[in-house]
């Protein structure tokens, strides 16, 4: 039997309500980071998707405890849609705007996922993601979520990352809080199939994720 997946980061590929303005030569380093990224912090085991990883994400998606709470998500969850959802995210990695990666477990089975949307013209960015339940309550997802952040503000190199999670997603919410993202209320989000929902809302910036390590370290 799978093992019972659940949602880490529930994101909603909406730009940050904050506002930034990147210089071209910012938004062009970041789009190359994005474009050949450098995933040695995220772990051994991550791997940008590839068409290869289909059936793993297609298990671990078809859990309701992955694809109830992330808005980013294709619908309905058939192979066909995580095929071509594989392929669109390759198309914008090819131009700096998303990342889709897979971690595997020691059998070489996807065990979660992790997939970020840059917005380079606004030095921004923000994560959406999951792991199987068997590799919860851990410490893993919290240090899996940490390693994530520092990915997307010291490797990327954006300058603000927004986060979402639903309004009862208490695990999320305890993620990112833990993490030392300010809270900004609710904002509404809305799904690639024009569906919405109101959900909690929170930012950081690069400053304030670098003044946090250094105080921590």
């Amino acid at each position: 039997m799978t093992p019972a997946s659940r949602a880490i980061l529930s994101g909603m590929s909406a730009p940050p309500v904050t506002v930034l303005t990147a210089t071209p030569e910012e938004a062009n380093t970041i789009r190359a980071a994005v474009r050949a990224p450098d995933l040695s912090c995220l772990g051994p085991a991550t791997v940008v998707a590839e068409a290869r990883h289909t059936d793993g994400l297609l298990s671990l998606l078809s859990d309701p405890g992955v694809s109830g709470p992330i808005y980013d998500l294709p619908r309905p969850i058939t192979r066909e849609s995580i095929a071509a959802w594989i392929m669109d995210n390759a198309r914008l990695q090819a131009i700096g705007e998303a990342l889709l990666t897979v971690s595997l477990d020691e059998t070489g089975v996807v065990a979660g996922y992790s997939r970020f949307s840059i917005w380079p013209d606004r030095s921004s960015a923000e994560i959406a993601g999951a792991r199987r339940a068997d590799q919860q309550n851990s410490g893993s997802g919290t240090a899996g979520a940490a390693r994530s952040f520092g990915f997307m503000f010291e490797v990327l190199g954006v300058r603000l990352v927004g986060l979402t999670a639903a309004l009862d997603n208490v695990r999320s919410a305890r993620v990112i809080e833990a993490a030392g993202f300010v809270d900004k209320g609710e904002r509404l989000s809305t799904s690639p199939d024009g569906s919405t929902r109101q959900s909690r809302y929170w930012e950081m910036t690069r400053e304030d994720w670098l003044t946090r390590r250094r105080l921590i370290t």
